[in-house]
């Protein structure tokens, strides 16, 4: 397996857009991408406008892939002025907003 896990710093005044447009490219991945076996939007416990994201692919040739998919390529536009540029940090609770909770297995 290959996991990315990426930290977003959103500006606020975008967050609603911003998560609607993320759980189009997270669904976009696992629903059209063969190796993209998990893709979850976090938002992050202590910070409301940071979301976490954690991708798991078959192997680092899929995460490629997925780097040359429409939906992420579409995403990225769409979102470019949302999006806080950055390090934000290290890993903290995180509250899951996508898949739901009654989806996890």
């Amino acid at each position: 397996m290959y996991v990315i896990l990426v930290p977003i710093q959103i500006k606020h005044e975008r967050k609603g857009e911003f998560i609607e447009a993320m759980i189009e490219d997270a669904k976009g991945a696992v629903e059209r991408e063969e190796g993209c076996l998990r893709f979850d939007v976090i938002q992050d416990a202590d910070h409301s406008d940071r979301i976490w994201l954690y991708e798991v692919y078959r192997d680092e040739a899929a995460f490629k892939a997925h780097l040359e998919s429409p939906h992420l390529k579409t995403w990225l536009e769409t979102t470019e002025g949302w999006r806080d540029q950055g390090p934000v940090g290290a890993g903290r609770g995180s509250y899951n907003i996508w898949p739901p909770d009654d989806a996890w297995k």
